[in-house]
C-alpha cells in the first residue's frame, strides 16, 4: 500500500459510498491505496452519542466538542504507532490546489482528514491535534465531507498505479500552471459541430503543438490570474505566443478552432 487516508466524519456511509467507487475503488481493491472512514460518534462518552454543544460566549448553532474528536484521532495515531499528519477541512484554511495535492502525496504516506460540522470544532482540538487546515475556496459548506473527499481524490490519483500512467494527470489542468486543452471524442461530427481537423491527422507533433497552444489560450482567457504567473522560457513556447498574438484578434473560441 502506497497511501492511507483516514477520514474522521459524522457521515462515514456517505463518504464511503463515493470513495469506494470508480478509479479510487479499483485502486483500493488492488491494495494501492487505503481510504478508511471513522464515525466520530463512536468515541463519545455519553449515552446520547452527543458530539456537539453550545458555544461559549453565545451565538447561533453548536460546536463539535474536543473530546470525541481527540479520542478518535488518538485511536488512529495509536494504530499507526506515531502521530499522523492531520488536516482539518476548514473555510479558514489555506486554499487547496494541485500544487498542494502534489506536496501531500510527496510528503506523507498516511494522513488524517477531519470533517467539521455545525459551526465548526472546538479550537482546543485544532491546537493540539491539527497540523494544517485546508479549504476548497472562499465559500462555506455544511460540513467537511465534500472537501475531504476532494482532497483524498486529488492526492490518491497521483499515487503510482492508481491511474494507468503519469500522462493521465500530467496533461490535466493545473499540473504545470495551465488549464487543460479541449478534448473531443467520437463521433467526428455531432449536432453540426466537427472535431478540429488537426486531431484527425495522426501527426503527433502537430497535435501536441495545437494542444499546447489551446492550453495557453484557454488559460489566458479564462484564468488571467494564473496566466500572469506563468514563465514561458522555451523557444517553442515563445513562438507559440507570437502565433497566438497574431491570431487572437480573430479568435472566437477554442472549441471552434481547426
Amino acid at each position: 500500500m502506497d497511501m492511507r487516508i483516514d477520514i474522521m466524519t459524522l457521515f462515514p456511509d456517505a463518504v464511503n459510498a463515493m470513495m469506494k467507487e470508480s478509479i479510487l475503488g479499483r485502486a483500493q481493491e488492488r491494495g494501492i491505496i487505503d481510504i478508511r472512514c471513522h464515525q466520530i460518534r463512536d468515541y463519545t462518552t455519553n449515552k446520547q452519542n452527543q458530539v456537539d454543544d453550545y458555544p461559549y460566549g453565545g451565538g447561533r448553532g453548536c460546536v463539535m466538542q474536543a473530546q470525541p474528536l481527540h479520542d478518535c484521532w488518538k485511536h488512529l495515531c495509536d494504530d499507526a504507532g506515531e502521530r499522523v499528519h492531520t488536516i482539518y477541512m476548514s473555510p479558514c484554511g489555506k486554499v487547496f490546489t494541485q500544487a498542494e495535492a502534489r506536496r501531500l502525496k510527496a510528503d506523507y504516506e498516511r494522513m488524517i482528514l477531519v470533517c467539521g460540522h455545525y459551526e465548526g470544532v472546538d479550537q482546543r482540538f485544532i491546537d493540539r491535534c491539527v497540523d494544517e487546515e485546508l479549504s476548497l475556496g472562499d465559500f462555506v459548506l455544511s460540513g467537511g465531507e465534500i472537501p475531504a473527499m476532494a482532497v483524498a481524490d486529488a492526492v490518491c490519483r497521483l499515487v503510482p498505479g492508481v491511474l494507468p500512467d503519469e500522462e493521465c494527470y500530467r496533461e490535466e489542468s493545473h499540473w504545470d500552471g495551465l488549464l487543460e486543452y479541449p478534448q473531443y471524442s467520437r463521433p467526428e461530427e455531432w449536432s453540426g459541430m466537427r472535431v478540429p481537423k488537426i486531431l484527425l491527422t495522426g501527426h503527433h507533433a502537430n497535435i501536441a503543438k495545437w494542444r499546447r497552444k489551446q492550453a495557453i489560450i484557454r488559460t489566458m482567457q479564462r484564468r488571467p490570474d494564473m496566466y500572469g504567473k506563468l514563465e514561458f522560457k522555451t523557444k517553442q513556447d515563445r513562438k507559440l505566443l507570437m502565433e497566438i498574438e497574431d491570431e487572437l484578434s480573430g479568435y472566437t473560441g477554442d472549441e471552434k478552432d481547426d
